[in-house]
């Protein structure tokens, strides 16, 4: 499923316009990222947590060239399923 089938399917479900519907995913993506962005964890009981992770900074290999290189440090966005979600894919 894409953005554009989450939104049709978000139209229908709520029985709103697609319009109302993109506008809804956009602000709640939105939303999200800037709790993110603020260091934030974004809970959605039952469907999971979205959190905020440092990555350090390491040394990498250019698989061409075989060269060692430094691989700078950087957040990383982590995505935990809650269990409901767990239990309706299993």
């Amino acid at each position: 499923m894409n953005k554009s089938d989450l939104i049709d399917a978000m139209a229908e479900d709520a029985g709103i316009t697609k319009a109302a519907a993109k506008k809804a995913l956009e602000s709640f993506l939105g939303n999200v990222e800037k709790s993110l962005k603020g260091g934030d964890r974004v809970s959605l009981v039952g469907f999971g947590s979205w959190s905020v992770s440092k990555r350090a900074a390491r040394e990498g290999r250019n698989p061409q060239t075989g060269k060692t290189i430094q691989i700078a440090a950087k957040n990383v966005v982590k995505f935990k399923a809650g269990s409901e979600l767990s239990d309706a894919v299993n």
